[in-house]
């Protein structure tokens, strides 16, 4: 584990008994993890009658000895325990097979496709930034086909309405009346490409689908599909014809992954496959296919929230809240929704790694993407070029981190 504000990558094995071997040669960090079956126990002993050989005091007789105790068996909690570990290590595989599928048309991304995972897994959000042309859209395509959900794409533009994303009532001269007719949002895969290039109006519909997960029309509530997840793109370099999103948009995202240039290798890569005849448009052609169904997406939802997590590390998750709120170059800290999206990825990411408690590494590693973009800079400080990592890398080195 690492307190680095990078992408998170793939998370290394708990224990080696805990974790199979990898799945691929050239990707060590992709084991699954499960866990140990605990001792079998046998019932207890019925009381014991006269010692073997003693006379029976009725018959002037030897008492016969006891009959041997039955075989000892597991408790029923112990073979469930084990069937669920097992479960967990079958999730972990399925998660890891995404990853090897996606990386089958992006390269060079594996933190940031680890970022999408977690985000999943936490049933959050995530916003990616990146300069244009490093497979953002691309990624999220891929993530979403390796996942088999239905995904839709709505290309955020200044004349984009709050309907065209939500839906609207239209009107039907058959029935004479009014129908809701459901938009884009009603999936289980929403890719808001280029999400600051449309008003705040049409950003805010969004804002009761990521959290409450459902749409309200003309009082009537109806809920989205499960799982859902927001995958946002925008362009940090350009500002001509944008919007800022706002801190309350801002803060229904889970993540802020920094999509960078790939390196020289991955870069070859990327050259030597179109060269070969890759098309991005054609995921299909790429071999790229679902690997995972709904319902173990869910199950693997499930089993990453039940990774326990200690009291004194919720008091690190509060003491490194405050601590951004007390800090001088920030004008605004981190929001008590911004503790419990910390805790959800980092549970999601102990779990990845096999760990049944999240410990403060967990903690520290998702501290970064979970709360970067939730944090606003006092004027002086933007002047100065002081950048939100750094005060959250500064808060990490000063916050007592518990034994």
């Amino acid at each position: 584990m690492t307190d680095s504000p990078e992408n998170p990558a793939w998370p290394a094995p708990s224990h080696p008994a805990q974790v199979p071997a990898p799945t691929s040669a050239d990707d060590p960090g992709a084991s699954a993890a499960g866990s140990d079956a605990p001792p079998m126990t046998g019932a207890a002993a019925a009381d014991r009658g006269p010692a073997a050989g003693s006379m029976s005091p009725a018959a002037g007789t030897p008492a016969p000895a006891p009959a041997a105790a039955p075989p000892t068996t597991a408790p029923a909690t112990t073979r469930a325990q084990a069937r669920a570990a097992d479960d967990h290590v079958a999730l972990r595989e399925a998660m890891h097979r995404v990853r090897i599928e996606v990386g089958k048309a992006v390269v060079g991304q594996d933190g940031t496709v680890t970022g999408l995972l977690i985000a999943l897994l936490s049933r959050g959000h995530v916003l990616l930034e990146g300069v244009p042309g490093v497979a953002k859209t691309l990624l999220v395509r891929s993530f979403s086909r390796a996942l088999g959900l239905d995904t839709r794409r709505v290309q955020f533009t200044p004349d984009l309405m709050p309907g065209d994303v939500t839906g609207s009532l239209v009107y039907d001269p058959r029935a004479g009346g009014f129908d809701f007719r459901p938009g884009p949002v009603f999936t289980h895969v929403l890719l808001a490409d280029e999400i600051n290039r449309t008003p705040p109006k049409t950003q805010a519909a969004l804002l009761e689908a990521m959290e409450e997960r459902q749409v309200s029309s003309d009082g009537e509530s109806r809920t989205l599909p499960d799982p859902f997840l927001v995958a946002a793109t925008q362009n940090p370099i350009e500002h001509e014809g944008t919007y800022t999103l706002p801190e309350a948009q801002l803060d229904r995202f889970l993540l802020k992954l920094v999509v960078d240039l790939p390196g020289r290798d991955a870069e070859v890569d990327v050259l030597r496959r179109h060269a070969g005849g890759f098309d991005p448009r054609r995921l299909g052609d790429a071999g790229l296919n679902a690997v995972v169904t709904a319902d173990e997406i869910l199950a693997a939802q499930r089993a990453a929230a039940s990774v326990a997590v200690d009291d004194d590390l919720l008091g690190y998750v509060v003491d490194l809240a405050r601590a951004t709120r007390q800090s001088p170059s920030v004008l605004l800290g981190v929001s008590p929704r911004a503790t419990t999206g910390l805790l959800a990825a980092a549970k999601a990411w102990a779990w990845l790694g096999g760990y049944p408690a999240i410990t403060p590494d967990h903690v520290q590693t998702m501290l970064v993407p979970v709360w970067r973009h939730r944090i606003r800079l006092r004027p002086e400080a933007e002047i100065e070029g002081v950048s939100v990592d750094a005060i959250l890398t500064s808060v990490l080195q000063q916050t007592r981190v518990p034994i």
